[in-house]
């Protein structure tokens, strides 16, 4: 069974340190920053046996290498991106697994924010880390990638099952939901959610983990099919690469 805690970083970043309850193996996804990791960790369980990074960018690997040198971990992430990771040391691909103490993961590519970027998904413990590819009712920008390879990423994570909790990796849930209501007008379950949502941010509560099944009753990114979202676009004919780009290209704007 998998234990995660959620740690806050720099302005909007989400790490999260999981443990293995069985073998009280300990692992950390993308760690933003040394500092507030480590006093997670201090506070907790006193060991980091792995760091798992999900892409390369500086905010969700900011503390690679002071955690290693600390606590003498394995970094693992993608193959894609080994030269582009500090301090690299398991390379991954699409469809590799990979034990957390007894808690099996799988590798998921999911191209578009960044060339390498990845999942990691436990079937057993129906969870899945998305980095900056999706996030509570929004996707990620497209910085190297393409909206071809965005749009397969999402529909890769949309297939899981809905029971399926998400954890990504910064909280933009507010600001993506004013998007999403903004061309979801009528979707009587978004707004529930967005009260929700302001509800436990008002509490400085994060507004995650979420389900997949929720994403696709409420993310804009996850309805590219939906025959409303299509008439209010002016879409209707459209396929859903056209549509799904308009979206992205809209929320880029917002």
């Amino acid at each position: 069974m998998l234990e995660v805690l959620v740690i806050n970083c720099l302005d909007d970043n989400y790490s999260y340190l999981i443990r293995d309850k069985k073998t009280n193996t300990v692992g950390v996804i993308d760690p933003s920053e040394f500092k507030a990791v480590n006093s997670k960790i201090e506070k907790t369980y006193r060991k980091l046996d792995f760091i798992l990074n999900t892409h390369h960018h500086n905010d969700h690997v900011g503390g690679n290498l002071e955690l290693k040198k600390k606590y003498n971990s394995k970094i693992i992430c993608s193959k894609l991106d080994e030269k582009r990771i500090p301090g690299a040391d398991i390379k991954k691909n699409e469809g590799d697994e990979f034990l957390i103490g007894e808690t099996k993961f799988q590798v998921i590519s999911v191209p578009g924010h960044t060339l390498g970027h990845i999942a990691f998904y436990s079937e057993n413990s129906k969870i899945i880390f998305t980095g900056d590819t999706i996030f509570s009712l929004g996707c990620g920008r497209i910085f190297e990638g393409t909206h071809l390879q965005m749009l397969n990423s999402v529909e890769k994570i949309m297939k899981l099952p809905k029971s399926t909790l998400v954890y990504c990796g910064h909280e933009y849930t507010k600001k993506n939901g004013e998007f999403c209501l903004s061309i979801d007008e009528t979707n009587i379950k978004l707004k529930e959610r967005i009260k929700n949502v302001d509800n436990k941010l008002k509490k400085n509560l994060p507004s995650i983990p979420i389900t997949i099944g929720e994403e696709l009753e409420t993310n804009i990114f996850f309805r590219f099919e939906d025959n409303k979202v299509k008439n209010k676009l002016k879409m209707n004919n459209a396929s859903k690469l056209e549509v799904f780009t308009k979206l992205r290209n809209l929320k880029d704007q917002f």
